[in-house]
């Protein structure tokens, strides 16, 4: 049994709706809410549907009540009506996850989705889950992953515009992304000897050089030298064939350049029904592949297999580091 905690995410979005609706379901596995109970409670009933939480104690329990660690909104939450004033209940359900983690008080970390803009309109510069947690735990360097089935694509780059992207294709950047999949494919994944693709970041991986020089005179020489410390790398490949059965059946993870270049076959793929995981953490963190969907908070409407692929990724991987 893993102990995971469940962060709620922005109040007024759709995070409290998905956690309601999967608190139905019961689970082997012991489950600590993080955030304000009174929102998950109210969205519950706004919902139709009933919950009982307990207050968290951090004596094992193996009763199957679903637990909360109590983070009050300053303000009332209205569903799909943002309130900068609750932006630092947010943080700090975040903060209480983070550390308990990192204390081996939980297992994994589930996280609904936040409102980045609203935390950031409360004065608080803020980029996302994965760019906090990684300054909470003091890791030099993360690497996003989603997860949808058998596919899995991590990116050497994230929240770039366009522009920046070349600049930002490095010896370094490729190398960290690549030894840092590596290690939490081994570690948590179970998985141990990986096979990873690389993609090219220009059309035709180049068309050698006429398409661009970054295969030639980054990727492939930083491939090369990390094949000649053990790693097993096809690549780099061309982004528009390498999404193929022939290429997939091969490897266990593929490294995509940036955001839109791998993102877009896996949420075709498994949009919904997709995982975030954030690679070169010392805990796990999983979440839902979406956002907060103001317009669907408090509906009905909202759709829960994201979040619920997320906790069962989250519950396994658990299961396999211990």
């Amino acid at each position: 049994m893993a102990t995971l905690a469940i962060t709620l995410g922005e109040p007024a979005g759709i995070g409290p709706d998905i956690v309601a609706c999967a608190l139905q379901n019961p689970s082997p596995h012991r489950r600590i809410v993080i955030g304000c109970a009174t929102t998950l409670k109210a969205r519950a009933q706004q919902l139709g549907l009933a919950i009982a939480l307990a207050p968290y104690s951090n004596q094992t329990k193996d009763d199957g009540i679903v637990e909360v660690i109590d983070c009050p909104s300053a303000a009332p939450v209205k569903a799909g009506i943002l309130n900068s004033a609750n932006a630092p209940s947010v943080l700090q359900s975040l903060t209480r996850a983070a550390h308990g983690a990192l204390q081996g008080e939980f297992d994994a970390i589930v996280t609904a989705p936040v409102q980045k803009s609203v935390i950031n309109d409360a004065g608080v510069p803020f980029s996302g889950h994965t760019e906090f947690f990684a300054d909470i735990a003091g890791a030099p360097k993360v690497v996003m992953m989603l997860v949808a089935g058998s596919l899995r694509v991590a990116l050497v780059t994230t929240h770039l515009p366009l522009s920046a992207v070349p600049a930002a294709i490095t010896h370094q950047a490729i190398t960290e992304t690549l030894k840092i999949t590596q290690a939490d494919l081994q570690q948590h994944f179970g998985i141990a000897n990986p096979k990873l693709a690389v993609l090219g970041l220009n059309p035709h991986a180049g068309e050698s050089g006429h398409l661009g020089r970054e295969e030639i005179e980054v990727i492939t020489p930083c491939l090369e030298q990390l094949r000649t410390q053990g790693f097993d790398l096809l690549g780099p490949l061309p982004a528009d064939t390498a999404f193929q059965p022939l290429i997939l059946d091969q490897v266990d993870a593929v490294i995509a350049q940036y955001h839109d270049q791998g993102l877009p076959v896996l949420k075709y793929a498994g949009f919904g029904e997709a995982v975030n995981v954030t690679l070169g953490l010392p805990f796990i963190r999983t979440s839902v592949d979406h956002g907060t969907a103001l317009e669907l908070a408090g509906t009905g409407r909202a759709k829960t297999g994201s979040f619920t692929a997320a906790f069962e990724l989250a519950a396994t991987l658990a299961s396999l580091k211990s």
